[in-house]
C-alpha cells in the first residue's frame, strides 16, 4: 500500500509539472521541421497563400480542431481531417505513443503532399507523441496541451473541437460555419449532468493511478484498493461526454487557470477514472464565469447498446437516414473505410474521392495530375476564405441548435437535476 501511495504522489506530482509547462513548452510539430527541411515533397509545390481569416462581426467564426488517434489511425486522421477541413480553421493531429515512427512520419508526410494544407499552412502534428489513456487523466493533459499548442500557434480561434480517428462530420464545414456564425463566441457546447448515480460510486469514489503520466509508452491504469467520499460542499460534480466543443475563453481559463478552480479539479480528477467525462463539465458548472455558458449537448450522434458499453455502437449504412435527421454534426464511431462513409462524402459533404469538400475559397476543383502521374482532386486557384456556402444539411443543425440554446435561455444555469 505504501508503494501504491508513493506512486499516487509521483503521479499528482507528474500532472502537476506537465499543467504548468503545458502552457509554456511547445513540441516541434512535423510539418514545421519538414518545412525546414527534413523531407521533399514529391508533388507540385502550390503557391503558399497563408490568408489570415477574418475576423469581427459579420464573419464566419474560427474554429481549432484536436484530432487524435492511436496506432493504425494515420490513414483515418488525415480522411478526417480532409472531410473537415476548412481555410478559416487550425487543425491539431496527434497519434499517441501506441503508434510506430513509421505511423507518424507517413501521417506528415501526407499531409505535406495536400496542396491545400500547405497553401493556407493551417495543418500541423504534434512531432512528439505521448501515451494517452481515455481513462485516466492523461486525456486531461491531451486536451490541456492541444488547447495550449493551439493558443501558442495562433489563439485567432473560437471554438475547440475534439476528435478521435473513429468520428466522422455529417455536416459541411460552410454548414458548421454557417449555423455558429450568429452564435455568442464564449457558448460550450457539452452535455453535462449532476444526477451521477453509480458513477459516483464506481468512477468517482474509485481511485486510480495513471502511469501514461510519467511512462513513455501507453499502460493500463492502475485501480487502487481504497476509496474516497465525494467532496461534501468544495464543489458539486457533473458528468456527461468526453467530446468537446469548447470556446477559447473557458480554455484560456483551463490553460492559464487565473483562479484555483482549474488547478484545484486537475489535482482531484487526476485519480478518477474516466476523468475526460467530468473535468471539464466540473470547472463549467462550478464556475460563477462560465456556469451560464453552457448548451447540453456535445452535437454528436451515437448509438448505445444497453446496458451501455464503454465505447459506442459502430454505425453502417442501416444507420444512415436517422443519422442525417438527427441534426447532428457529427457522428461516432466508424470502422476504418465502411461504406456508410463513402455515402456522407457522396451526398452530404460533396467530397470528391481522396480530396477536401469544395467551397467558395476553392474554385474550380478538378482532377490535376501529380508529379508522379497519378490524378488528385484539388483546386485550381484560390477563392475567398471569409465567404461560405451552406448546403441543405445546415437547416437541420440550424433547428437543433436552435433549439438547444432556447433551452439554455430557458434553465439558465448549468443543469441541475
Amino acid at each position: 500500500m505504501r508503494t501504491i501511495k508513493l506512486s499516487a504522489c509521483l503521479q499528482v506530482i507528474s500532472l502537476v509539472i506537465f499543467f504548468l509547462t503545458t502552457g509554456l513548452l511547445v513540441w516541434a510539430v512535423f510539418s514545421s521541421s519538414f518545412q525546414n527541411g527534413g523531407f521533399s515533397n514529391t508533388k507540385k509545390q502550390p503557391e503558399i497563400v497563408k490568408k489570415a481569416p477574418s475576423k469581427g462581426s459579420g464573419y464566419p467564426p474560427v474554429f481549432a480542431y484536436w484530432i487524435s488517434g492511436a496506432r493504425g489511425d494515420n490513414r483515418r486522421i488525415l480522411r478526417l481531417v480532409k472531410a473537415v477541413y476548412h481555410p478559416r480553421n487550425r487543425y491539431l493531429l496527434h497519434l499517441d505513443a501506441s503508434s510506430t515512427s513509421w505511423e507518424r512520419n507517413k501521417l506528415a508526410l501526407s499531409v505535406l503532399s495536400e496542396r491545400e494544407f500547405r497553401a493556407f499552412g493551417n495543418v500541423d502534428i504534434v512531432g512528439k507523441a505521448y501515451p494517452v489513456n481515455q481513462m485516466g487523466s492523461s486525456a486531461i493533459a491531451a486536451v490541456l496541451h492541444a488547447a495550449a499548442v493551439l493558443l501558442k500557434i495562433n489563439k485567432d480561434w473560437d471554438w475547440l473541437i475534439t476528435l478521435s480517428a473513429s468520428d466522422y462530420p455529417i455536416v459541411s464545414q460552410d454548414d458548421l460555419l454557417h449555423v455558429f456564425s450568429p452564435l455568442p463566441r464564449n457558448l460550450n457546447f457539452v452535455r453535462h449532468t449532476n444526477s451521477i448515480g453509480w458513477i459516483e460510486s464506481q468512477r468517482i469514489n474509485q481511485i486510480v493511478i495513471d502511469p501514461n503520466l510519467y511512462m513513455e509508452a501507453n499502460t493500463p491504469i492502475i485501480q487502487v484498493r481504497e476509496n474516497r467520499q465525494t467532496p461534501p460542499d468544495a464543489f458539486k460534480i457533473f458528468t456527461g461526454s468526453p467530446w468537446l466543443i469548447l470556446s477559447r475563453p473557458f480554455m484560456e481559463y483551463c490553460v492559464h487557470g487565473w483562479d484555483n478552480l482549474p488547478r484545484k479539479l486537475l489535482m482531484y480528477f487526476s485519480n478518477v477514472v474516466f476523468p475526460l467525462e467530468t473535468y471539464f463539465q466540473t470547472i463549467l458548472c462550478n464556475s460563477p464565469d462560465f456556469r451560464n455558458t453552457t448548451v447540453n449537448s456535445d452535437l454528436r450522434y451515437a448509438l448505445w447498446d444497453t446496458p451501455p458499453q464503454l465505447e459506442p455502437l459502430f454505425l453502417g449504412k442501416s444507420h444512415y437516414a436517422e443519422m442525417v435527421s438527427s441534426g447532428a454534426a457529427f457522428a461516432r464511431g466508424f470502422r476504418e473505410g465502411d461504406p456508410v462513409l463513402e455515402k456522407v462524402d457522396r451526398y452530404i459533404l460533396m467530397r470528391p474521392m481522396d480530396g477536401v469538400v469544395p467551397g467558395k475559397w476553392c474554385l474550380d476543383p478538378s482532377p490535376i495530375e501529380s508529379t508522379d502521374g497519378s490524378q488528385e482532386d484539388s483546386c485550381s486557384s484560390w477563392g475567398d476564405i471569409d465567404t461560405i456556402e451552406p448546403g441543405p444539411s445546415a437547416e437541420k443543425l440550424q433547428n437543433l441548435v436552435s433549439k438547444l440554446v432556447a433551452e439554455k435561455v430557458q434553465c439558465g444555469q448549468c443543469n441541475l437535476r
